[in-house]
């Protein structure tokens, strides 16, 4: 410390807060939301808390200085959080016959009320399908339009309400749906559907979840004050706490089934959170598995968030994962799986 630089004693404190911070974000998936409704909020940037101890990390390397090991133990503890935000390599498993391909998409009513300066999402949306031809289809914030046409599946679930413009999720499944039902949320038009689906001989139980909202713009306009700050801060805190309850409406049902489930859908928080701890439990996540990159999901202006999932349980081996990123007719982004449903030993 004696031969410490002015520059070099205000490095190493900075680093020693930001170290105890990130720890502090490490436990908050632990940490019930309706307990500590703020404080869960911070769980939304751990993503860069991790970005920030690597540049220190390289800071004192290359100046070969021992503080390097501050944030490089820290890293390390968190290894599983970054498997969770960054990707190195993906995983391509050559497909057998036994395949079949899961996709999720939030559509935004395909640009029913013309969030986007495009005419033909609804165009585009079909044809996207028909070219991925995913052999069930879960869609989020779905809306019946005259345009939209999946009649390449036989079987289909959808379940809307509303009078003049109706809206929910649907379904699509080239595997016949032997039986249906919601799991309903308080209080809220969000909601879970599932389906129970005849593959072959198994039968396999897919849930298409839309998680209560946070309702933040995607192009938050840059010059945010103190008082719109704390409007933000607050309605995500609600968001979440709401989330904390139907995670655990959830789970309950997910528990009582006994199928081989997959779990897939927008569920409106990251990847560190209580809520994903939670649902996600001791399923895979596919974008764990098979991903690459960041798995951005949501075209959120500032970082790639991932805010949507596909969770399969350890029966399934996930033999491709896709994320396209480059597909812009919402705000989310399709995601898709590939996936060999493997019997469990005797």
């Amino acid at each position: 410390m004696k031969n410490q630089t002015w520059l070099s004693k205000i490095m190493h404190f900075l680093n020693i807060v930001l170290v105890v911070v990130t720890i502090l974000a490490y436990v908050l998936p632990f940490l019930a939301p309706k307990l500590f409704p703020f404080l869960s909020v911070f769980s939304l940037v751990l993503p860069f808390l991790l970005i920030l101890n690597f540049l220190f990390f390289v800071y004192w390397l290359l100046q070969l200085k021992k503080y390097m090991f501050i944030s490089g133990i820290v890293l390390l503890l968190g290894i599983t959080f970054i498997n969770k935000l960054y990707k190195f390599s993906e995983t391509n498993i050559p497909e057998s016959e036994n395949d079949f391909v899961i996709m999720s998409y939030n559509v935004r009513l395909f640009n029913l009320y013309e969030w986007l300066p495009k005419k033909d999402v609804p165009k585009e949306i079909n044809k996207f399908v028909a070219q991925e031809n995913p052999d069930i289809l879960c869609i989020q914030e779905f809306s019946p339009v005259d345009a939209i046409n999946f009649s390449q599946y036989k079987y289909n679930y959808i379940n809307v309400e509303g009078k003049k413009n109706k809206y929910g999720q649907a379904i699509y499944s080239k595997f016949k749906i032997i039986n249906k039902g919601e799991i309903e949320f308080p209080h809220s038009s969000n909601k879970v559907i599932y389906a129970d689906v005849l593959r072959k001989k198994d039968t396999i139980r897919v849930y298409s979840m839309h998680m209560q909202s946070v309702k933040i713009s995607t192009d938050i306009n840059d010059n945010i004050d103190e008082e719109k700050s704390k409007f933000i801060f607050k309605r995500i805190s609600e968001a979440f706490t709401e989330q904390q309850l139907q995670a655990e409406l959830i789970k309950k049902n997910v528990d009582a089934c006994k199928l081989p489930k997959i779990i897939c859908g927008d569920m409106n928080n990251s990847a560190f959170s209580y809520v994903y701890r939670l649902i996600k439990n001791d399923l895979k996540d596919a974008f764990e598995e098979a991903g690459t990159g960041f798995g951005k999901s949501y075209n959120f202006k500032y970082y790639p968030a991932r805010i949507d999932y596909l969770l399969v349980e350890k029966e399934f081996e996930v033999k491709q994962y896709q994320s396209f990123d480059a597909f812009f007719n919402s705000d989310h982004f399709p995601l898709s799986t590939r996936l060999e449903l493997k019997k469990k030993d005797n």
